[in-house]
């Protein structure tokens, strides 16, 4: 960009280091994300039916239609009349004009308006950087243009980005205003594009470089996120930032793994103690069934002989009466002591055996999950991000509503299908740069949700695949299953093994306002 070179010396000699391999520490597939929301900003000034290349810098979307860039970028053409804005994405085939809507030279930021179409929409990191820490580049040097050899028709043309890589030097700002000192190379060209850290947030925005005769290590500044939060919410733009440090899919995986090995480990442990608890509670409950045996036989022995007795002197009188003729005393203790005989005997031959003891024996009863676990989670859950098994790059750790029923039917009016024991739901928003799939456990209230930010070839592919083949609403209809389950399928295939993004949810009774968990 002319200004870049009159306000701030450009930086030579870095034509070798602006093609450089990028650092393996970052995760190249949320590197590549990042770029598809970083533009060419080009002026071009129209003479009738002439148009002019005049110069470019770069910009990154921090809404849909709107373009954050450096106010030395479009300097120019807030005094030439006769300039216009191009905004040329990075992908696609596509370009916008754009308007300034908001300038601060103040800390070298503007703000572009589009007078038409969307972008992907960049997040930025909100929390502190750190001494030493990995950083990537991404814009439009004019160094990489010129030894490419290219002419005005490529260069408002959509075209892929450069990436530099380097590290923060903290500790040393402007005085002019609020920067982070950083070793990825610049050129004239790169201002207005982001600085971002290895899960693809933008930590600052590229402005200015040290001047270099050749000998000397060059430096970038870029315009921190503190200046750049205050100058977005001073012109009214709500931006996408997270607070969640970066770390690798690799590193999400060591931990989960840790944990779920522990866990396992304190499940068996725990399940050790439960069968030894429930034996012991077996050998108690037997001890107590058999002394209820012993005690009621011997109740019974006890019971039968007083009636036996009882039964001998009944009988014994009623003979008696009989000899002195008094036949109807005679009877009634006759009758009597038949009674008490027959109940002797019954006493006697009912007294409960042995083998019964194992129909007496009652164990507590087992309050825990029933065996297949199925739909423990049903009704009103609230789901809590765990961050120590998730890898979050462009998403906050909000908690969220999860209406689970049974038959799979999530909220209301997302249908998940089964896969074993576990239940799952592919998502394709019509007009979101992401994809998304959705896993649910009903035996342990764990949702896992990973989510995709592909090109926009690969998302045009991904969106192919629900045509004519609406996926909404929920129900057992066997059509409805087999088209999600399909759908699931076929998106799974178009995509990268590894996601951008891993969250992992443990889901619990509660209420909270229901929303997708993929979106």
């Amino acid at each position: 960009m002319v200004p870049f070179l009159r306000r701030f010396a450009p930086i030579l000699g870095f034509t070798l280091a602006l093609i450089a391999p990028a650092s393996l520490h970052a995760e190249q597939q949320d590197i590549a994300a990042a770029a598809r929301g970083v533009v060419r900003v080009a002026l071009v000034a129209t003479d009738g039916s002439d148009a002019y290349f005049v110069g470019h810098g770069s910009g990154f979307a921090v809404a849909p239609d709107k373009v954050l860039t450096n106010a030395h970028v479009v300097e120019l053409a807030r005094e030439e009349k006769n300039l216009v804005i191009g905004v040329i994405p990075s992908e696609g085939t596509k370009t916008y004009g754009g308007r300034i809507i908001a300038y601060s030279p103040g800390n070298d930021l503007a703000l572009i308006q589009l007078e038409e179409g969307r972008l992907p929409v960049s997040t930025f990191y909100a929390g502190a950087v750190t001494d030493g820490q990995h950083v990537t580049a991404i814009g439009y040097p004019g160094t990489v243009d010129r030894a490419q050899g290219l002419g005005l028709k490529q260069l408002v043309e959509p075209l892929a980005t450069v990436k530099t890589s380097g590290n923060i030097s903290s500790g040393r700002a402007s005085q002019s205003f609020d920067t982070i000192l950083h070793t990825a190379p610049l050129a004239a060209g790169n201002s207005g594009g982001p600085l971002v850290d290895d899960c693809g947030r933008v930590l600052g925005v590229n402005s200015f470089g040290s001047v270099s005769d050749g000998n000397d290590a060059e430096f970038g500044f870029a315009v921190s996120w503190r200046e750049v939060a205050s100058f977005l919410r001073q012109a009214g733009v709500s931006s996408l930032h997270s607070v969640v440090g970066c770390r690798s899919m690799a590193d999400a995986d060591a931990a989960d793994a840790a944990l779920t090995q522990r866990e396992a480990q304190a499940s068996e442990q725990k399940t050790r103690a439960s069968a030894d608890a429930r034996e012991q509670a077996l050998a108690k409950a037997r001890d107590d069934a058999e002394r209820d045996v012993i005690t009621a036989r011997e109740n019974a022995m006890a019971g039968a002989a007083v009636f036996l007795a009882l039964a001998v002197l009944g009988l014994g009188a009623g003979g008696l009466f009989y000899t002195q003729g008094k036949e109807k005393k005679a009877t009634w203790f006759l009758a009597g002591g038949g009674v008490l005989l027959f109940l002797a005997l019954g006493l006697f031959f009912l007294k409960p055996s042995f083998s019964s003891i194992d129909e007496r024996i009652k164990l507590p009863d087992d309050k825990g999950v029933t065996a297949n676990g199925a739909f423990a989670w049903t009704g009103d859950n609230v789901c809590k991000v765990d961050i120590s098994r998730s890898r979050l790059t462009v998403s906050q750790p909000n908690d969220v509503g999860f209406n689970w029923s049974d038959g799979g039917c999530v909220n209301g009016d997302s249908q998940y299908v089964s896969v074993g024991t576990q239940w799952q739901r592919p998502t394709i928003p019509e007009d979101a740069n992401y994809v998304s799939t959705s896993q649910f456990d009903p035996a342990t209230g764990t949702l896992r949700v990973q989510r995709w930010l592909p090109d926009i070839d690969t998302m045009d592919k991904v969106r192919g695949l629900l045509k004519d083949k609406p996926a909404k609403g929920c129900g057992s209809d066997s059509d409805l299953l087999a088209r999600i389950a399909t759908l699931q399928s076929d998106m799974t295939a178009l995509l990268p093994a590894q996601p951008n993004e891993r969250i992992i949810y443990h889901c619990q009774k509660g209420r909270l306002a229901p929303a997708d968990p993929a979106e």
